[in-house]
């Protein structure tokens, strides 16, 4: 393995790690349950159904496909889903937190450069653009989240803490 795709499989692990702080720092300024789960004009998903697809998201395509991680995806559930406590919802992404860097962490310059198991946008891409996709993918609905908490709560942008 060349020391670079080692290198680039711990920036990988250290952007998901910082993201999902990220996300954890955004759930816990929510005041309370309810916000969690409320929408406003025109927007269909919730913060809190926004936090559990991105769950679903990862533990199926990170957790399961590379890790080998017993996960069985319920899509549906992560948009349907109502009330659960915020503090719940906060510990299954803790689960991710913990999940997700440590796995991409271990991957190789091969695993990198492998055809993806599941053809995710109906054609073949390596795991390395797969990753950069999944990321993306996470800072979008953190977006979504973020805005979602300061439209819901009047609130301003929080202050991250840094890694």
């Amino acid at each position: 393995m060349e020391d670079w795709d080692v290198d680039l499989a711990q920036e990988i692990a250290q952007l998901f790690r910082r993201d999902l702080t990220r996300l954890l720092q955004e759930l816990e300024a929510f005041p309370d349950d309810e916000t969690l789960w409320r929408t406003g004009p025109g927007v269909s998903n919730s913060a809190g159904n926004l936090a559990l697809h991105l769950e679903g998201n990862l533990r199926e395509f990170v957790g399961r496909q590379l890790g080998s991680v017993p996960y069985q995806r319920r899509r549906d559930e992560e948009f349907a889903a109502q009330g659960m406590p915020k503090a719940g919802v906060i510990q299954r992404l803790r689960g991710v937190q913990e999940l997700v860097p440590s796995v991409l962490a271990r991957l190789t310059s091969d695993s990198l450069d492998a055809t993806f198991p599941e053809q995710v946008y109906g054609a073949p891409l390596s795991t390395r653009q797969l990753l950069l996709s999944l990321h993306a993918h996470l800072n979008y609905h953190l977006g979504q989240i973020d805005y979602r908490r300061r439209m819901l709560t009047n609130g301003g942008a929080i202050d991250f803490v840094q890694l």
